[in-house]
């Protein structure tokens, strides 16, 4: 059997999609069908690590903690991430459990609540840009901002809480996953970039309310892990240089050098592609062999070569 380590990072839009209200029905749904390339990698015998996003579904319990706030108690940030965690790993294990029994396969697949350590003095801490949650009118927003929140309006929509998003440095819990996946154990690990959390000077860990980047803390997992490759899912099948220009052009390969160039020279922007791309160029400038970024729709292709941009040594 083939050993390789892979590890694919699911977009949370790929589960809860902007078009539908985003019932549990319709996101399982959606899950289901984000997972059929997945199970080609397990075919061809590689052991694989899942992460996911969370965006949508950490949003959504945003909202029902202001709903019930002075009615029940008070949910942390972190606390959210963990809880979408553990729903999103449940719906994504059983979901892929479902799709290699139909196709006569048997693996073990488990979901571990996943820690991500940051710099307690990390600049976003003081620098809070990451919106995320509802939008408020300004008089809610006045109300949340005496209770110590930070909001800021967005674009004429509203306000929205903005938090930090510190750089991740490792994953706590990297040893037991690595564990489990020599196993042949199919691991569901780092949702929604994990729960950010610094180290004190005696060893015990505090949580941080901030979110870290489901990207960038992915290729931080997979190379702990010791993977080989690296495949992240989004909205698009292929990476476009000059995207939405009339110029733009699919890019079926780059080495990690002509991505990080890319990304100087501004073509991939920190809010879409761009944490994707540094994501891409860190685990393959840390010993990662291949990095294939496409759509859940062309995965199975694009593993096979036919789709998607492979950015490679180089």
């Amino acid at each position: 059997m083939h050993k390789e380590i892979v590890l694919v990072a699911l977009g949370g839009n790929a589960i809860l999609k902007e078009s539908e209200f985003g019932t549990v029905t319709q996101q399982f749904a959606n899950t289901r069908h984000a997972l059929e390339g997945v199970v080609e990698v397990v075919k061809h015998g590689a052991r694989l690590v899942l992460t996911h996003g969370n965006g949508p579904q950490v949003g959504n319990l945003l909202i029902r903690v202001e709903a019930a706030r002075d009615r029940a108690y008070d949910v942390p940030l972190g606390v959210c991430v963990a809880q979408s965690q553990g729903e999103m790993g449940y719906m994504i294990g059983q979901s892929l459990q479902n799709h290699l029994e139909l196709q006569g396969l048997y693996r073990e697949v488990v979901t571990v609540l996943t820690q991500v350590v940051v710099a307690k003095d990390d600049p976003s801490m003081l620098h809070p840009t990451k919106p995320i949650g509802p939008f408020y009118q300004e008089d809610q927003a006045r109300k949340l901002q005496a209770q110590g929140l930070t909001l800021v309006e967005d674009s004429g929509r509203g306000f929205r809480r903005v938090v930090p998003s510190p750089y991740p440095l490792s994953v706590v819990e990297s040893p037991v996953i690595r564990a489990l996946v020599s196993l042949g154990i199919i691991v569901i690990a780092a949702g929604g970039g994990g729960m950010p959390v610094y180290v004190e000077p005696d060893g015990r860990y505090e949580g941080v309310d901030g979110v870290v980047d489901k990207d960038l803390a992915s290729a931080i997992l997979a190379t702990e892990v010791g993977a080989q490759r690296m495949v992240i899912l989004t909205g698009v099948d292929k990476v476009f240089l000059d995207f939405r220009k009339p110029t733009a052009r699919a890019v079926d390969q780059l080495t990690a050098s002509e991505a990080r160039g890319h990304l100087r020279d501004g073509q991939f922007p920190p809010g879409s592609m761009g944490p994707k791309i540094l994501a891409a160029v860190e685990f393959i400038e840390r010993g990662g062999e291949a990095v294939i970024i496409t759509s859940a729709e062309s995965f199975a292709a694009a593993w096979n070569r036919d789709g998607g941009t492979w950015i490679v040594r180089g």
